[in-house]
Parts: structure tokens; C-alpha cells; sequence
């Protein structure tokens, strides 16, 4: 069974020196899957879809940010009922090349000039 959309959120977007009126944000829940979305026209293209309703409000912003509006244009997303978008954990970092430990000393270097030298005398 579908759920009735709620309401989390606004958008307000401005169009030169006027403030229009702020963009209602309304999230779905079908299931395990949270949708949040404007219902207005051409707004409401942009979907943000997660399993809990902050990662849907994250996927949400970072679409938006596609819209192609500049920044003063705009301003929000704001959220309410205790939604905090869940920006996705970072990739794991490389691991370090082990360091060498202090009593042991580097080989020294031979250029390919030096080891040509050394087979030609023998």
C-alpha cells in the first residue's frame, strides 16, 4: 500500500530582485524505498531516492545541484523533521609503502652506465 506524501522540506527559489514562494518538498515511503521530490512543474524531475529518508534527502541535494541554478538563485534545501542528509563515506585511503627501518641503509645506486663498465673489464 502506497503511503500519503509528508512533508520534509523547501526550496525557495529567486528570480532577480523577487523571492517567490518556497517549493514544498514531499517524501514517499513504498516499501524500503524513501522518495523525495517538489510536486511542481519542471521541478519535480529531480527525485532523491534512498533506503532511509536521509540518504533520499542526500540524493535529493546532490541532483538538485545538477538543476544547473547558480548558487544565489536559490536557497535550501531546508529540512525539517529531524532530517539530516547522509552524505556517502569517503573511499578508503591507499595504503602506506612500509617505511624503512632505522638501522638499515639504502643499497647504494649504480647507473646502467656503471654496471656496463663493471661487465666489460671482466
Amino acid at each position: 500500500m502506497e503511503s500519503l506524501p509528508e512533508l520534509v522540506g523547501t526550496v525557495h527559489i529567486i528570480l532577480g530582485p523577487y523571492r517567490g514562494n518556497p517549493i514544498a518538498l514531499y517524501m514517499r515511503q513504498d516499501g524500503s524505498i524513501c522518495q523525495i521530490s517538489p510536486r511542481i512543474y519542471p521541478w519535480n524531475r529531480r527525485v532523491g531516492i534512498g533506503d532511509t529518508p536521509n540518504r533520499a534527502a542526500a540524493d535529493f541535494e546532490s541532483k538538485w545541484k545538477e538543476v544547473g541554478l547558480a548558487e544565489e538563485m536559490y536557497t535550501g534545501p531546508h529540512w525539517e523533521g529531524g532530517i539530516k542528509p547522509e552524505k556517502p563515506k569517503p573511499p578508503p585511503k591507499p595504503a602506506a609503502a612500509p617505511a624503512a627501518t632505522p638501522g638499515e641503509k639504502p643499497a647504494p645506486k649504480t647507473s646502467a652506465a656503471e654496471t656496463s663498465v663493471d661487465s666489460t673489464e671482466s
